[in-house]
Order: C-alpha cells, then structure tokens, then sequence
C-alpha cells in the first residue's frame, strides 16, 4: 500500500486530524514521466562566504547599477564588498538594532535604520547621516522615478525626496529635504506601516489598510492615490512585505483579526496561507517582529517568513503552492532558521546570519548550516485520506523510496541512516527510534526499510515520522507498508 508521505506541511488544531510536519524538505512536482508524480528535496545547506563585522546581519543590498557591489548591514556597521571573495570594506556607521531597509537610485543609496537614516554616494565614496531639519525619520524606504520615498515612524505621513536635478540630470548629494514633501494616507485613520514600490507604483502599508499611489507629477509630494485601489486589509509586521513572484507579499492584519498571509492581486490581496500555518502563527505571543525576504533557486520561488520573538521560519514555494518550516538545529532542538536576509549577487543566493556576522551562499549540494548539522524531518499519516476503518492492523514493513547509495567518502554521512519514530495516538506521543541504512556511497540497490512494526493501537490510527542529520542528499520518492487487516 502507498503511504501519503509526499505532500506539505499541514499541522492541524488537532493533531488527530493532521499531523503532518515537512521540515528543511520541499516539493518538487513532476510532471510526467517519474516514478511518482513528486518527490521531498533536502532545503538549501549554508555555505560559509565571509565574516562581516560583529553581526547580527541586519541587511544585504546588491547594487542594482552596475551589479558589480553588493552591501552588507552588520550590526552598527555597514561593509561593502565588491566580489564574493573580496575583503569586506568598512564604509560607515549605523544606529539601531533591527532590520534595515535599504534603496538606492544607482548612485545614491539610502539606509533606513527606523528612524535615524544613512547615505552612501557611491562615485566619491561618502557616507553620511542624514541630518537635514527637514528629515523626519524613516522606517522603509524605497525608489520610484527617481525619487525616495518613505514613511515616516509612527505616522501616517510618507515623504519624498528628489534624487535627480531636473535640470542637468545629476546626482543630488547630499539629499536635500523639503518640509512641505509629503502626504497623508487618509483612506483609513490607520497609521503607516511600511511602503514599498511595485511596477511602478507605490503600495502604502496601513494597520488596516492598503493604498496604492502613482506619480501623478504634483507639485511638492508629486504621488496620488488611485482610485479604487484601496483594500481594508493592512500589515501587522513591516518588514514582512516582500516582492515575488511579480508582485507583493505581506502578513496580515485588519479590524477583524491577524495572522494571515497575503499577496497582492491586482489592488486586492489573495490569502496565501494555510488555517495550518495560521494556527501555528496564532500560537506566536508577538508576529509584529516578523520579517521576511524571497528568493528564487532552480525555478522555485519562495517566500521566507521568519518570526523571531517564536523563534520559528515558515517557508511558501510558488511552484508547488505548498509550505514547509525551515530551521536550525540546536542542542537537540529545532529553532529559527539561521537567515535574517537575502540579496542575489552574482547569481549567488547570499543570506546573513541573524545572530553572529557571517554571510552564507544557499547551496542545493551542501547538506549542513555551515559547521552545524542541518535536521530534516517528515511526519505523515500512513494511511491515504479516508482509508481508515478504525480496524487494528498489523504494520509489517514500512519502506522508504528515496536515492540510496550517496553516502560520503569519510567521516559522517559515510554509512548514513534514517530515523523512524511512530505515534499510535495521533501524534501525542511517539516510540522509541528506530534506524534504517541508506546505503554506503555506490549502494544505489539498497533497499531502505523497517520491519515488525507492530500492531497499531488505541485510535487504529498511526503517524509515521523520519528524519535525519548525515550531510548527505536526500530525495525522497515515496513510501510503501505491507499491514494485515484485523477484525478488531
């Protein structure tokens, strides 16, 4: 009998309903051809790049110019490196402690540290606090038609700034602030959250409330609403919005309740997550703290939501519409994943770490989190959606379909194993481990398998988990039990 092992992460209110856990694993769909229509593929391993500064990493930028730069917020310190294996140059100091936002108009780039905010002119090398009176502080901030635009912390006002002179087309630095350059976004009396810019337009991110603007050429703050393009659903964490995909994502909130993550449709927003991840995110004291960022490997696309104050990452691949948890492992625990940001250079994925100043490369063929062991694990139903009858069975033999035979040359991994543990309660409590070989390198025949599983018991039910540790590849296809029916 086929095992439904394949899947995404669905942990339900009740556990009896659903337990189904897919951690640092993702769906890969097939779409003709395979030997099951998809298979579990092992998450992205942190490869060490550099150490940057003192950390935690709190932003990274690839100049979106010239390509030939990328930069790197580390702790109070911002680096600039001009090559993957460049020595990271110091250009300036920042404040703050949290995430930060970061744009630039080619020449001219703009950090946003929540409030106090930075410059960097890229052709002269200058980095600056921006101390014009006229500045109000920034939250997030980004570019459109040649214009930074942000909010304002604590507000409903989002400002402008002229980044090019009209009239010689140079560069302005340093950045030169009018008090009279902005505007409120009244279409709900909810304050500003974040901004970002999409196709060419301004989306404004209230507590309740989304408006979407465009540069409608006026005088001092030169943006407008459209008509029309208002939604009551707001943003309870700023730096959850993110772009992918074609367009914008962020967790939500609104008069009626929070936790649900969105994406723009049209000027409307789609629900993206599951009642699963929503239950789980409900469980979280604070979700204001989220953050997030996207990337794109191997033609999946992913939307990384991590919820420091849980301590936990939730992940969404666009390809398969399906979420899983990516984590580290931690004194025999699973914690949040190690990424706090993300910037693509090169055609390297690069990501910081959130508590230390080493910047990574997310690595398909690297199996561990840099020097620490990256755990994997899948809990599924053994038995397919409505095919129990509440009878007792006796399970002979649970074997798993995967790609034996790639263990390592030496050292751990070299005779790797897989780790069963089952629940006959629904998933309340678990049995002793149980391990299986995957086969030494070259072994690629070896058959993955348990054997005298025992008779189920108690809810005539059971929940199977695998998992494993060694830095070697995992994909799997499948899953097969032999059981015997009882009358029981």
């Amino acid at each position: 009998m086929k095992s439904p092992i394949l899947g995404s992460a669905y942990v339900a209110r009740s556990v009896n309903a659903a337990d189904n856990r897919m951690i640092n694993l993702f769906p890969e769909i097939i779409p003709e051809g395979g030997t099951e229509p998809a298979f579990l593929n092992r998450a992205p391993g942190l490869k060490f790049l550099k150490l940057v500064g003192t950390g935690p990493i709190r932003a990274l930028w690839a100049h979106q110019t010239n390509g030939s730069d990328f930069y790197v917020v580390s702790g109070y310190e911002v680096y600039k490196m001009t090559s993957l294996t460049a020595t990271p140059i110091k250009i300036g100091d920042v404040s703050g402690t949290g995430p930060v936002s970061i744009a630039d108009n080619g020449a001219v780039i703009f950090f946003a540290c929540g409030g106090p905010s930075y410059t960097y002119y890229e052709p002269t090398g200058e980095f600056n606090q921006i101390t014009d009176p006229n500045f109000p502080g920034a939250l997030t901030v980004a570019y459109i038609d040649n214009l930074f635009v942000f909010n304002e912390p604590n507000s409903q006002r989002i400002w402008s700034v002229d980044t090019v002179n009209p009239n010689t087309g140079d560069y302005i630095y340093p950045l030169v602030f009018n008090a009279l350059d902005f505007a409120s976004a009244d279409g709900s009396p909810d304050g500003v959250v974040a901004i970002n810019v999409d196709h060419r337009q301004m989306w404004v991110f209230g507590t309740d409330s989304v408006e979407v603007w465009y540069n409608a050429g006026l005088a001092n703050f030169p943006l407008t609403n459209i008509q029309g393009a208002f939604n009551e659903i707001g943003c309870v964490a700023p730096f959850s919005v993110a772009k992918l995909d074609n367009t914008l994502w962020w967790l939500g909130t609104d008069a009626r309740g929070q936790g649900i993550v969105y994406r723009a449709q049209g000027y409307g927003a789609a629900r993206v997550s599951t009642h699963a991840i929503e239950y789980a995110i409900a469980q979280y004291g604070n979700i204001s703290d989220a953050l997030a960022y996207t990337y794109q490997q191997e033609g999946h696309s992913f939307y990384v939501l991590t919820f420091p104050s849980a301590n936990a990452t939730w992940v969404y691949d666009v390809a398969t519409q399906a979420w899983h948890e990516r984590a580290g492992w931690f004194n025999g625990e699973f914690m949040r994943h190690r990424s706090n940001c993300q910037c693509n250079f090169g055609g390297n994925i690069i990501v910081g770490d959130f508590e230390n100043g080493i910047i990574y490369t997310f690595d398909l063929d690297v199996y561990a989190d840099n020097s620490r062991p990256q755990k994997w694990l899948r809990s599924w139903r053994a038995l397919p959606t409505g095919q129990n009858n509440l009878k007792r069975t006796a399970q002979h033999t649970l074997q798993l379909e995967c790609e034996s035979g790639v263990g390592l040359n030496g050292g751990q991994g070299s005779d790797p194993e897989v780790m069963l543990r089952f629940s006959d309660d629904g998933g309340h409590t678990w049995s002793n481990e149980h391990w299986s070989k995957m086969g030494k390198i070259g072994q690629y025949y070896k058959r993955v398998f348990w054997r005298r599983l025992g008779m189920t018991l108690k809810l005539r039910d059971r929940v199977y988990e695998i998992s494993g540790t060694d830095p070697i590849k995992i994909d799997i296809m499948g899953a097969e039990i032999i059981a015997s029916p009882t009358n029981a």
